[in-house]
C-alpha cells in the first residue's frame, strides 16, 4: 500500500530502479542465531562466506527483477511490534537527542557520492513517502507484522548521486550492542538499496517510531532477515568495499560470523 504521494508498488521508475528479487532462503542462515562461539572458527567463517556467495548468486540468477516482498492487510498487524537487539541506546549524544524528541538530529549521507548532504527529520518527512505492511523474520525464529512509513532509500540516493565507485550503502548507528565497544553498522548493495520497498522508516503503525524500534530512523529492507534492518541510523556512507569498517565484513553481526547476504 502506498500514500497518495508515494511510489507505485510495481512501477517506481523502472528504468531508474535496478533491483532484483528474493527467491531461495540463505542456506544455513538460521544456524547463525547466537552462534558467536562457532563464528570464531576460521573453518566456520569460510563456510558462511561460501554459503553467502552461492545463495546470493542463486537469488539473482533465478529471480524476477520486479519481485516484491509480500505485503499484508491491516487486520494482520501485530498489536505490539517486537523490538529486537538494542532497545535503548545509552550514548550521551543519543540520549540528549531522544530527550528533546530528536530536535537537531540530522542524517549525514556521504562517502562515494557526488553531492554529500545532511537531512533533518523534517526534510526527510517532506520527501515522497511510502507506507507498507510487511513481516520481519528474525534468525532467532520469530516473525512480526507491522506497518511502516518512510522515505524510499532510492530517492535519498538520487539526491546525493552515487559515484561510479560506489558499490555498497553502509548504515552507521547510534547503539553499542550489549553495551560493548563497537557501534552497530550494516550494509546493502546498491541493487537492494534501490528496491522500492527499502525504506528509511520514521513511523511504525501510524505513530512516530518508538525508541525501542529504532527512533528516529531505521532501515526497512523487506527482502532481508531482521539483523540487516539497522536501527538508530545516524549516517549513511556509500563505499567501494568494507576494508575500513569494523572487521571488514560489512556488518556488526557479519563481523561475528553471520552471512552478509541475508535474502529471504
Amino acid at each position: 500500500m502506498s500514500d497518495s504521494t508515494s511510489h507505485d508498488d510495481h512501477g517506481h521508475d523502472g528504468g531508474r530502479r535496478r533491483f532484483l528479487t528474493r527467491a531461495l532462503a540463505v542456506g544455513g542462515t538460521a544456524l547463525l542465531a547466537g552462534c558467536d562461539r562457532l563464528s570464531q572458527s576460521d573453518t566456520m567463517e569460510t563456510i558462511f562466506d561460501a554459503t553467502s556467495a552461492l545463495s546470493q548468486k542463486a537469488h539473482r540468477l533465478i529471480a524476477s527483477r520486479q519481485s516484491l516482498a509480500r505485503e499484508y492487510p491491516p487486520s494482520e498487524i501485530a498489536p505490539t511490534f517486537r523490538a529486537n537487539g538494542t532497545t535503548n541506546p545509552t550514548s550521551s549524544a543519543y540520549r540528549i537527542l531522544a530527550d528533546y524528541d530528536f530536535l537537531g538530529w540530522t542524517l549525514k549521507v556521504d562517502g562515494q557520492v557526488e553531492v554529500p548532504q545532511s537531512f533533518s527529520l523534517d526534510e526527510l518527512k517532506a520527501l515522497p513517502s511510502r507506507t507498507q505492511i510487511t513481516r520481519q523474520d528474525c534468525v532467532e525464529g520469530w516473525s512480526c507484522i507491522g506497518q511502516w512509513k518512510g522515505v524510499v532509500l532510492a530517492d535519498v540516493l538520487d539526491r546525493v548521486r552515487p559515484s561510479d565507485n560506489a558499490r555498497f550503502v553502509v548504515f552507521h548507528c547510534a547503539d553499542n550492542v550489549y553495551g560493548g565497544p563497537d557501534r552497530y553498522y550494516e550494509s546493502l548493495d546498491l541493487i537492494e538499496a534501490n528496491h522500492p520497498q527499502t525504506l528509511l522508516a520514521y513511523e511504525l503503525n501510524g505513530e512516530a517510531l518508538p525508541v525501542a524500534n529504532g527512533a528516529p530512523l531505521r532501515l526497512r529492507a523487506e527482502r532481508q532477515l531482521g539483523y540487516k534492518m539497522a536501527k538508530y541510523i545516524m549516517r549513511i556512507e556509500l563505499v567501494e568495499d568494507f576494508r575500513h569498517l569494523g572487521r571488514g565484513n560489512g556488518g556488526y553481526w557479519e563481523d561475528r560470523g553471520y552471512s552478509w547476504w541475508a535474502g529471504i
